[in-house]
């Protein structure tokens, strides 16, 4: 399936077009931080605005990887105009810049390497290295959503008639895809999510988008989510990842684990959408967590939640091992957590 066929299940986050688009020098980022009470984009004239975009949660999931792709074409445009032995060098410092806003999540340093091999080959051949960056994530676009269809009719099968569902987060177009397919198929199925601390993901992003598809929806807080699978209410866990290792942690938002842990506890199977697997992350010992800025749990929206002066602790992410994890759902189908090496090949 193409984007245009899928268009209609897409909420508006998910409209490639405002997730980050490149414009004649411009890179525009869909503001995620303002959704869904404002519907804007940060306007981006160098890679360093992208990257700081990045950094600040102007975009999570997988628009990070297509801000930066964006980002990357801007450094190219520049690149065009500076003598040939030098546009290879900007590009590198670019990349790397851009590679260093997500040190966890590894899709986005993988796809920049591949955008690379193209510059590369349009350099060596005299072309427009530009062109050889927008060519390439357009292309890459296609492929991506492509996956993003395979993963979501995947994650449906896996879902029942009358399914209460737990989610973590925004997981983005797979996620989303499994519940519209889900849902378009005529199963009768309710999600709750969690609202995501501090960012507010789950109550910015992924409740608008599941509500803005017509499915039934419920908002709760972080620590709901027990009361909730107690009550009867849950049958199914499911979450991205930002990485999966090859011997099966998954890596996501700090909180996917206390809920895999609580699930585990009342029975209910934990499911988690692969992106990919990166062969440089094996094991557990080979992940990098991203720690924030404490300051960002300290306050909601610039105003004091707390005393200033008390310490505070944010790791982006955690680790769920994979004796907690029921399925890693891939392109190629639905895998056990303890098989996915051979995936990676």
């Amino acid at each position: 399936m193409s984007i245009q066929e899928i268009e209609h299940l897409l909420p508006f986050v998910l409209n490639p077009k405002n997730i980050a688009r490149y414009e004649e020098g411009t890179v525009y980022i869909g503001d995620r931080s303002r959704y869904p009470l404002e519907k804007t984009a940060v306007k981006c004239t160098s890679v360093e605005e992208v990257a700081q975009s990045i950094e600040k949660m102007v975009t999570q999931g997988a628009g990070p990887w297509q801000a930066a792709a964006c980002g990357l074409a801007l450094a190219a445009g520049e690149a065009d105009k500076m003598p040939h032995d030098q546009a290879i060098p900007h590009l590198e410092k670019a990349q790397a810049r851009l590679v260093a806003t997500r040190p966890t999540n590894t899709a986005m340093a993988r796809r920049l390497e591949l955008a690379m091999h193209d510059v590369r080959q349009a350099h060596a051949n005299h072309h427009s290295l530009e062109t050889a960056v927008t060519n390439w994530l357009a292309n890459y676009r296609e492929k991506i959503y492509a996956d993003y269809v395979a993963r979501g009719k995947y994650g449906a099968e896996l879902i029942d008639d009358g399914d209460g569902i737990l989610t973590m987060c925004f997981a983005e177009a797979a996620f989303i895809l499994a519940m519209a397919f889900a849902h378009e198929s005529g199963k009768k199925i309710r999600v709750f999510v969690p609202e995501t601390r501090p960012f507010l993901q789950g109550a910015k992003l992924t409740a608008p988008s599941l509500h803005e598809l017509g499915i039934p929806t419920t908002l709760i807080t972080d620590g709901m989510a027990a009361s909730v699978m107690a009550q009867g209410k849950i049958q199914k866990y499911f979450t991205a990842a930002d990485l999966i290792t090859l011997d099966g942690h998954v890596v996501n938002k700090v909180g996917t684990f206390s809920q895999a842990i609580v699930a585990n506890y009342h029975r209910i199977p934990f499911f988690a959408f692969a992106w990919g697997f990166d062969p440089t992350k094996p094991d557990r010992a080979s992940i990098e967590i991203e720690e924030r800025n404490p300051e960002e749990i300290k306050s909601f929206k610039k105003m004091p939640t707390t005393d200033p002066t008390i310490d505070a602790y944010y790791p982006a992410f955690d680790i769920t091992p994979p004796h907690l994890v029921s399925g890693v759902i891939t392109k190629h189908g639905v895998y056990s957590p303890y098989n996915l090496a051979a995936l990676a090949s």
